[in-house]
């Protein structure tokens, strides 16, 4: 079998158009993300992921932003509205990391039947006093130890509904005071302060089976943004441990400057083994796709690792769990 092509792509709507379809069998990404744009109905999310699956000939991964709260692609009236995390673990209380896990494992129920089978979560950068407003009330706290128990737990919710979690930001954004959508950041704070605090959570959840990099500065470890540094890829690999699957997040963010092609072969050299591209024109796609070609073998290896982390989902009674969560909710 060929190596898959070392990209995650999206489509521009609510079903692939004659020119994507050609474009996808030819490029053969890794897998597809989806966002607000290609959701309307259960079955016709069900129709696009289907023709995506169809258009490389195989049961790629697809993935989706589904934490809750801004960051949540799939709503009402089809899907169940969530609170952001920060404010459900905080009204959760003592009970946080039970109703985190049936939270997401109600939330995979609701992606696998529509053919998606990874969440781009859990996030677990640390929440502090700075943290900027796109990135706070998407944490889980300020503790490494609790974020990361938390972050198990939302782990474990996906994974028992047969759905691939997705690690981020690594090795840690919670620092950040700018929003990276926009701008590039930077963190000042020591080697030694960053692995106590910032990377361990990401250090005790480094079994899982992807993670997503940040597009930040860690001054202290390289003036080049994590996605795109071969010194802090190397911290994530050997310091946190982590030997899993690495995709960077959205390279069409405003934290990365460089062409398309700079920053794909960047995020690549550095060690990357996937490139995340979206909310790109097609021309634009296929020039990413050009410039990334297929994964190393060493990225081929991961990637088929990561997807042996799926499973048919345990059993579940959708209504009890649902049931259970609000009586967890309101004796807290």
């Amino acid at each position: 079998m060929s190596r898959f092509g070392a990209t995650i792509l999206d489509a521009d709507g609510l079903a692939l158009t004659p020119a994507e379809t050609s474009f996808f069998r030819q490029a053969n990404p890794f897998g597809f993300i989806l966002f607000a744009r290609n959701i309307d109905t259960p079955d016709q999310v069900r129709r696009l992921c289907d023709q995506m699956r169809d258009a490389v000939g195989r049961d790629a991964p697809i993935t989706i932003d589904q934490e809750g709260g801004r960051v949540q692609r799939l709503r009402a009236p089809h899907w169940a509205e969530w609170q952001p995390p920060l404010d459900f673990v905080t009204a959760a209380g003592a009970h946080a990391e039970k109703a985190m896990y049936l939270r997401y494992r109600l939330i995979a129920a609701e992606l696998k039947v529509l053919g998606i089978d990874s969440n781009c979560a859990p996030m677990v950068d640390l929440a502090g006093s700075e943290t900027h407003d796109f990135l706070r009330n998407r944490c889980y706290g300020s503790d490494p130890a609790t974020v990361a128990r938390l972050g198990r737990a939302v782990a474990d919710g996906l994974l028992a509904g047969g759905v691939l979690p997705v690690i981020k930001h690594m090795p840690g954004h919670g620092r950040t005071t700018l929003d990276s959508h926009h701008d590039l950041p930077h963190v000042s704070a020591a080697p030694e302060e960053l692995a106590q605090h910032d990377f361990a959570p990401f250090a005790a959840l480094r079994d899982l089976p992807m993670g997503m990099t940040a597009h930040l500065v860690y001054e202290t470890l390289d003036d080049r943004p994590a996605t795109l540094s071969p010194k802090v890829m190397k911290v994530i690999r050997e310091e946190i441990g982590f030997d899993n699957l690495i995709m960077t997040d959205d390279i069409s963010m405003k934290a990365l400057s460089g062409s398309l092609e700079e920053i794909t072969t960047g995020a690549l050299s550095a060690g990357c083994d996937v490139v995340l591209h979206c909310n790109a024109p097609l021309a634009d796609r296929e020039r990413v796709t050009g410039a990334a070609g297929e994964m190393s073998e060493a990225g081929q290896v991961r990637a088929e690792r990561a997807l042996g982390y799926r499973k048919a989902p345990d059993d579940i009674d959708i209504d009890a769990t649902r049931a259970q969560l609000e009586t967890l909710l309101s004796g807290a």
